[in-house]
């Protein structure tokens, strides 16, 4: 299923390189779209989707370096094995947050389907976690005004995509870039989380920039 999204994955980086999804696109009334958080602070933001992939050698860096992470997950790809992602929320430093139902093109869809995708998982994630999710990643980074305006509708305060994807989508991992202050990274829960995620680390070390909380960075540069 993750490779199935590589094509699509690979498109949605190059669009976002380009400035389709700006930095903090603030609408009118709309939570904001954000690619990279406005920050001098020497940080980088790790997020991790979907979470088919139970890898416990990537939960074992996560626990051990207690290292700040975002989980876009989808409800149902979580939901058979939930212990895994609670030990991660209750011992690391790990938040869960909304990736939609199914994994859809939310811009395809109509009103109640994109309720539907958002609110749905909000409400599946909030039982399952104990807290409902304020942040969306719109699958394939695909966003438009009506999706923020869903978004909205179901408590979402910002809709967060991405400025690089470390995921290794084929048999070769991506090149490597420099990461600057800000930059929020992609992640999957594929069978190569724990290499892409030592990949990531290591390139924010050698920018001399730690991983943080994204939610508490977006308050304080004034994103949401």
């Amino acid at each position: 299923m993750w490779r199935s999204r590589a094509v699509v994955a690979a498109l949605a980086s190059l669009s976002l390189a380009f400035g389709a999804a700006g930095s903090a696109q603030a609408g009118v009334g709309l939570p904001p779209v954000v690619a990279h958080v406005p920050t001098s602070e020497k940080v980088v933001f790790l997020t991790i989707d979907d979470g088919w992939n139970h890898d416990p050698e990537a939960a074992r860096i996560l626990l051990e370096r207690r290292v700040p992470v975002s989980l876009f997950l989808l409800p149902g790809a979580a939901s058979y094995d939930v212990q895994y992602f609670t030990r991660l929320t209750q011992e690391g430093r790990a938040s869960v947050e909304n990736h939609t139902v199914g994994h859809p093109d939310l811009t395809t869809l109509d009103a109640a389907g994109k309720d539907a995708e958002v609110c749905g998982a909000g409400e599946q994630l909030g039982a399952a976690f104990g807290r409902t999710p304020k942040l969306l990643r719109p699958p394939y980074g695909a966003v438009n005004d009506d999706v923020r305006l869903a978004a909205k509708a179901c408590g979402v305060k910002a809709l967060v995509t991405w400025t690089h994807d470390f995921t290794t989508w084929g048999d070769v991992p991506p090149p490597t870039p420099r990461l600057a202050a800000g930059d929020i990274v992609l992640l999957h829960f594929t069978p190569t989380l724990a290499a892409d995620l030592q990949r990531a680390l290591d390139a924010a070390r050698a920018a001399g920039l730690k991983p943080a909380a994204l939610m508490p960075h977006l308050k304080s540069s004034g994103v949401i």
